[in-house]
């Protein structure tokens, strides 16, 4: 049903929601809300906690005053409150000079700050006292949206479609819903959008977290049990050229690099096709090992792809792979296949793949385009595999028929949880760091050091280094309490002096612009850059020396580091700074576990024991595997039950044939067969 069908759904809004990859009335029932507004009654400013997020009544006192900086609008005033006096900041919205009037009372929720005996807020909620009270105690929906969408708009299609969209078939069986007391599943979609209360929410979200993980594991086991009957068509023998590479590089490689280039090597000459993944923190070393690989599948007169998530990635990927050949005299024939290659050239390439002219394919997903033909291709590597997905990495390796596949992932995930989330591959971790890097020194400090760490910014920029500002919301008014990118790029640019050049990035930029200001950055154009957590993958720049992390509170640790592993790339020392707007001390705690440790696995097993599984409202690890609900570290007893729960379904019925699977049987059938997507590459 298109979206257009519903009421208040025009040509303009459905643009809109095309925005959002939403065109149907189904795909906004699966659109659920990224969180909840709970309007909590106003307290006293004495009894108020420093860092949340806090409603006040205030009558305005003074004056409203506006000022200009650099382009950027100041609005300032004060409000007398219960318990004391609060001073209020507002970034571009000088209009609020006209419609708040002195003497009167309004509501204030926002993030509170105390400072040297002064209470702050910066962009807080204003609402007049009878719109507010209507507002207490519900949990109203809050969809992540984008410029010209409201999230009242949102709301509204929301309702429609839930009402339309026939949501009484559940895929999960009677007897598994009544064993874990979980509703209906039409139930458990309409309590994710209009919660009636935190318990039917908390019991809704467990239920459509169990179907996605449940779902994604049997489709896991189904492909497993295909990879382990599959003959390796190319089978291989080890060569020369890799040991001579290996004795000339001018480091050693470490034992944990050693031991799996073992484990690699023996399944390529195996008689059955290898389907493995390496998971290693940043600069552990799984390039060089994926490169040793490409090398003896050509040495062998195959051809080898590598599939980087992003055109930067790969085209840094083919430069690295062209300088090993030059130096040490590699016998291989690389070429690099990227979506913004001119057609004509793109053709060119077509053909020297198609006869063999080259057999080393470095790439983005262009290298599964139809249209690309492969002569002999015996080896399939995708970096980052969380970014790709099952689909893609299955859609690269049909392209050569029964071909070797090696996955290589830099999210640290404990080895409990990457057994079943990687179920159909053999895991290798490199856990082990080369002697010579320098550790990260890292910092977490509260929103009152931000001065200090501007200071800072400017004098490694001064010293001729980059820097990374992280932010969790691309555009304002997507939460009120959470810093965005645009927003934040103005105010750096107004702080900072006028000769640093600033940029932003983020998701919601046309791919052609990522790559643009990606290129920029590592070329040294831009020196400072405001970003989603979109760059946590696809860029390396080693000049990179300070990431900046604005609601560090909002990420998972894991995630946290992940970002982290953006600068100590290069010789130079390379700072993190965590800037948290909360100063709980159970939030302050977690963070520190960041000063501990550089050691990714360390850092998500401690995630994976602090993380409650009633903790709806805290931290979204959003980067991991693309769970659209789902979060691997606070969900681990649910992935664990799913992961049970799938064994139990294939040892009784392993075709799921029976009638008390066929909705289930029927939604894996369609999710197979469902075309790749690369929006979210």
């Amino acid at each position: 049903m298109d979206i257009k069908t519903l009421k208040g759904v025009g040509e303009k809004t459905a643009a809109l929601f095309e925005k959002l990859h939403i065109s149907t009335a189904e795909d906004l029932v699966f659109y659920y809300p990224r969180d909840y507004e709970q309007f909590s009654k106003p307290v006293s400013l004495s009894e108020a906690a420093n860092g949340e997020l806090t409603a006040v009544a205030g009558r305005i006192v003074g004056s409203v005053a506006v000022k200009h900086v650099r382009g950027l609008s100041i609005t300032t005033f004060q409000a007398a409150c219960e318990g004391g006096t609060l001073h209020l900041t507002y970034f571009n919205m000088p209009y609020l000079k006209n419609s708040l009037k002195r003497d009167q009372t309004y509501i204030f929720r926002g993030c509170l700050l105390k400072r040297n005996d002064r209470n702050l807020m910066e962009q807080a909620g204003i609402y007049k006292p009878e719109e507010y009270n209507k507002l207490t105690d519900c949990m109203q929906p809050r969809y992540s949206v984008t410029k010209g969408l409201t999230n009242n708009a949102v709301t509204k299609a929301v309702k429609q479609a839930v009402k339309l969209v026939d949501l009484s078939e559940d895929p999960l069986p009677e007897y598994i819903r009544r064993e874990l007391g979980f509703p209906h599943f039409r139930e458990a979609v309409e309590q994710m959008h209009f919660p009636a209360g935190k318990e039917r929410l908390l019991s809704a979200r467990n239920r459509l977290v169990f179907d996605e993980f449940f779902q994604f594991i049997l489709l896991l086991r189904r492909m497993r049990e295909e990879n382990e009957r599959t003959k390796n068509g190319y089978p291989m023998i080890e060569v020369a050229q890799t040991k001579r590479l290996i004795e000339a590089l001018p480091y050693h490689l470490t034992n944990a690099q050693q031991r799996v280039w073992g484990e690699i090597q023996t399944d390529l000459a195996s008689d059955f096709a290898m389907n493995r993944l390496i998971q290693g923190d940043v600069g552990s070393g799984k390039t060089i090992l994926a490169f040793l690989a490409l090398v003896m599948c050509a040495a062998n007169g195959f051809q080898g792809a590598m599939m980087a998530p992003t055109e930067v990635l790969a085209r840094q990927h083919y430069e690295s792979l062209l300088k090993l050949k030059k130096d040490y005299g590699l016998q291989i024939r690389p070429i690099l296949l990227t979506g913004s290659v001119k057609a004509k050239e793109r053709r060119e390439i077509y053909a020297q793949i198609e006869s063999g002219e080259v057999d080393v394919i470095l790439g983005t997903h262009a290298l599964i385009q139809e249209k690309v033909v492969y002569k002999n291709l015996a080896l399939v590597i995708t970096d980052e595999q969380h970014r790709f997905g099952v689909r893609q990495r299955e859609s690269l390796a049909q392209k050569g028929g029964a071909v070797s596949v090696l996955v290589m992932s830099a999210t640290p995930i404990p080895r409990t949880l990457a057994i079943i989330l990687y179920g159909d591959l053999n895991i290798s971790v490199l856990d082990e760091l080369p002697a010579d890097r320098l550790p990260i020194k890292n910092c977490v400090v509260n929103t009152s050091y931000r001065n200090t760490a501007y200071k800072f910014i400017e004098k490694e920029v001064e010293r001729d280094r980059q820097v990374y500002v992280i932010c969790p919301m691309v555009e304002e008014g997507e939460s009120q309490e959470l810093e965005d990118v645009g927003s934040y790029t103005k105010k750096l640019k107004s702080v900072l002096p006028e000769t640093i050049r600033v940029a932003s990035l983020h998701g919601r930029m046309r791919p052609a612009e990522k790559t643009r200001i990606m290129e920029a950055f590592e070329a040294h154009n831009i020196d400072v850059l405001v970003s989603t957590t979109v760059i946590e993958v696809g860029i390396n720049v080693p000049n990179a020396t300070v990431m900046m992390v604005e609601n560090a509170e909002r990420f998972g640790l894991a995630q946290l580091h992940q970002l982290r592993g953006r600068v100590g790339r290069g010789d130079k020392q390379s700072y993190c700074i965590f800037v948290s707007k909360s100063e709980r001390p159970e939030t302050m705690e977690r963070l520190k576990i960041l000063k501990e440790s550089n050691d990714g696995f360390y850092i998500a097993g401690k995630d994976l024991s602090l993380r409650g599984p009633g903790d709806l409202f805290g931290i979204r690890q959003s980067g991991d595997l693309q769970f659209s609900l789902g979060d691997i570290y606070r969900d681990a007893a649910i992935l664990q039950s799913a992961s049970d729960w799938a064994d139990r379904v294939l040892e009784a019925d392993r075709e799921l044939s029976g009638e008390t699977y066929a909705v289930l049987k029927k939604v894996l059938d369609k999710r197979k067969i469902k075309d790749v997507d690369f929006r979210s590459i």
